[in-house]
């Protein structure tokens, strides 16, 4: 077994990202004060070709060096935008027809291996700030929410992790 050299893994450039088909996904970060997590969220939403991410509330913005330390260049191949009012964004992607959850932990919640997408449908997904989560009246706007099942003592994942655990999952639900 041997270790692939950077120029043996076909890695898409900046336009050739931008003209890629998208995954049907749309991440919408609120209130997330770890420029790192941020940074995190950008590179996994290059990973799998993620179609955009909403920087709303306190969320820091690109350019930003604390953010590329992790994105290291995510920030110029996944389309973004700032918003101030989650519940605007929320309510302009329904709009759009794109479904909308929470990624939190809430009555009646849908556990995620047991969560699945609709061929053909476009979903965003709302993860909240790292103490408080989505703010309750994000949750209440959103079309449903979905939990990671967790075993542990916390019930609490970095948003960053959680929110590559939700992507990989409906990547992967999506692909099929």
């Amino acid at each position: 077994m041997r270790k692939l050299e950077n120029s043996e893994l076909d890695r898409k450039s900046v336009q050739d990202f931008k003209q890629a088909q998208k995954t049907p996904l749309i991440l919408v970060l609120d209130d997330i004060r770890s420029l790192h997590n941020i940074g995190s969220v950008f590179r996994t939403a290059d990973a799998f070709l993620i179609e955009k991410i909403y920087l709303c509330g306190i969320t820091a913005t690109p350019p930003n060096k604390e953010i590329h330390k992790t994105a290291l260049g995510a920030t110029e191949t996944v389309d973004w935008q700032h918003d101030k009012d989650v519940l605007s964004v929320i309510a302009n992607l329904q709009a759009e027809q794109v479904a909308v959850y929470a990624i939190e932990q809430v009555e009646n919640a849908t556990f995620l291996n047991d969560f699945a997408p609709e061929p053909g449908k476009k979903y965003a997904l709302v993860f909240g700030n790292e103490v408080f989560g989505v703010n309750q009246k994000a949750v209440a706007a959103c079309n449903g929410s979905i939990e990671i099942p967790q075993l542990g003592s916390k019930h609490s994942l970095n948003i960053s992790v959680s929110a590559g655990i939700v992507v990989w999952d409906l990547f992967q639900k999506m692909a099929r």
